[in-house]
């Protein structure tokens, strides 16, 4: 019997009573299959529930064999050593006591059948890039995408039968990127993988479409799904126009109903006023025509009505995804005015800004580089959030930083309260109006930071930083796309495009860099040095 995930009427609720889904059925079969759907539409709490991670209001899951998860927010003990971490240790050591002769009993139970455990895991490593990390070392010596990687190494090791990936791509340069692309494409089990990242969804063998509660299947990969969708979409199109014309038509023949109801009213009063013949028979026709009429009006009503609720069907299939719409404030920069100066910097963990560096004028500069390189690093010390070894970072107009982890939230506040706390002279109205545009309409803006999701967690974050005051004149993102789906993505570029302030974004998504416009390219690898927009295909 093949391994399978079957959701059957299952409902959930958070606790402060926003509903995710309800009675959703779906089954996933042996197979990739590339989950995806607009921010908060429930995609992660979906994979959360299969893996037990949370439990269902209402219904039941059921998987046929064991279940790794690799959630969005990959979080690791930076004490524990890469073989804890790979879950291999007590392996290890039984087999190195074996190996130095001693042949205790409880060092077979613990290898059991698995004597090459540890040629595997460098195996293992060494087809995800990760060859230099020994067993040995420590997790807080190697990068955040490197730890996503050495997590996903992990549940490869163990072999389950169903894997649930979370935007494994989030936070991984482009050469460990291609690691994990060769790695779900070799995968032979049941796969759901839920990420924004195209080049991962090509290698999917079926899309899930989550939308409103439920799921749409398409067979193939992304690209399959957009012309499915696209041919979807032309004929929902239709749809609404036809309906439109229709309603239109019910609408016109209506009225005309209502003028013949009117005409006949008279024209029966008028020959009962007359009384061209017997009373008795005059009253009969006078009845008949308003009853005649009055079955002709409703009988246009009815067709009126049917109009109208085509129409509503046909529109509620054409997607209308909402989108962030971002109205950033007036942050023009001079060309020419000091923005940034870095001299003589060292950073933390090793990567140097040898001499000076300065930014001027509204530049837009893509930061590059292999996970561990120092980026973020080098965005926090600019930041005022770490000291740097020696040198100085000094920025000369207001600025702000969106940080990956979006930690700038408080879990245990509402929407509407984390922004406060940026914009403490706000107005209430002030706030939410902003809200509404990053789509926290209503009671959403009162949702607790905690319960979101990935995108919905970026907006909040970046609604906060955008209405704080001051305005920033010089905005450093980092890796900003990472979990907004393609349409926020779009709208994000939209709106970097219209930002007039100095821009410094750190990011693997070359796609969405050439977007924006960039207008330097600096790689980090060791030094910060400028390079050519030929040369950003650096060599593995």
């Amino acid at each position: 019997m093949p391994t399978a995930i079957t959701c059957t009427s299952l409902s959930f609720t958070w606790s402060d009573g926003t509903p995710v889904f309800e009675d959703l059925d779906v089954a996933f079969s042996p197979g990739r299959t590339g989950l995806v759907g607009v921010n908060g539409s429930g995609k992660s709490t979906l994979l959360k529930l299969i893996a037990g991670e949370l439990t269902p209001t209402d219904g039941t899951v059921r998987v046929a064999g064991e279940i790794g998860y690799l959630p969005q927010n990959v979080t690791l003990d930076t004490a524990l050593r890469v073989d804890e971490a790979l879950g291999i240790a007590a392996q290890r050591v039984a087999l190195h006591a074996i190996e130095a002769g001693d042949v205790a009993e409880e060092h077979f139970e613990t290898v059991g059948d698995d004597w090459d455990v540890e040629e595997r895991a460098l195996a293992t490593l060494g087809e995800l890039g990760l060859g230099h990390i020994e067993l040995d070392r420590t997790i807080g010596e190697v990068s955040g995408g490197e730890s996503v990687l050495l997590r996903l190494a992990a549940l490869l090791l163990r072999r389950p039968d169903v894997l649930l990936l979370d935007e494994p791509t989030n936070n991984l340069d482009v050469y460990a990127r291609r690691r994990l692309y060769a790695a779900v494409a070799a995968w032979p089990g049941v796969m759901v993988v839920v990420s924004h990242d195209r080049e991962l969804l090509e290698l999917a063998d079926q899309i899930a479409d989550l939308r409103s509660g439920g799921i749409t299947w398409y067979g193939g990969n992304y690209s399959a799904y957009e012309e499915a969708l696209a041919t979807e979409q032309e004929a929902a199109e239709r749809m609404v126009r036809f309906a439109e014309a229709d309603l239109k038509k019910q609408k016109r023949e209506l009225v005309e109903a209502h003028t013949k109801l009117a005409r006949r009213t008279r024209y029966a009063n008028k020959m009962y006023e007359n009384k061209r013949e017997p009373r008795a028979v005059m009253k009969l026709k006078k009845r008949s025509a308003q009853v005649s009429a009055g079955k002709h009006r409703i009988m246009h009503e009815e067709k009126l009505a049917e109009a109208k609720d085509r129409l509503d069907e046909a529109v509620e299939a054409v997607r209308d995804d909402d989108e962030i719409r971002v109205d950033l404030p007036y942050t023009a920069v001079p060309p020419g005015r000091d923005v940034l100066t870095l001299m003589d910097l060292e950073l933390a963990y090793g990567a140097r800004v040898a001499g000076g560096f300065d930014l001027r004028g509204p530049e837009r500069i893509a930061l590059i580089g292999r996970n561990g390189a120092g980026k973020t690093t080098l965005l926090r010390t600019i930041a005022g959030e770490l000291e740097p070894v020696s040198g100085e970072a000094k920025a000369h107009v207001p600025l702000r930083f969106l940080p990956q982890r979006l930690d700038v939230l408080d879990g245990e506040l509402t929407v509407a309260e984390n922004v406060y706390r940026f914009a403490p002279s706000a107005t209430n109205n002030r706030i939410r109006a902003r809200l509404a545009r990053f789509l926290f309409r209503g009671g959403r803006a009162d949702q607790k930071a905690a319960t979101l999701s990935g995108g919905e967690r970026f907006r909040a974050a970046l609604a906060a930083l955008m209405l704080a005051e001051p305005a920033p004149q010089l905005l450093m993102l980092d890796e900003p796309t990472n979990n907004l789906d393609m349409a926020s993505v779009r709208q994000l570029t939209t709106a970097l495009e219209s930002y007039e302030g100095a821009l410094i974004v750190a990011s693997h998504d070359l796609p969405f860099l050439e977007s924006i416009g960039i207008t330097r390219w600096l790689l980090l690898d060791g030094e910060l040095q400028e390079i050519t927009p030929e040369a950003v295909g650096y060599p593995a």
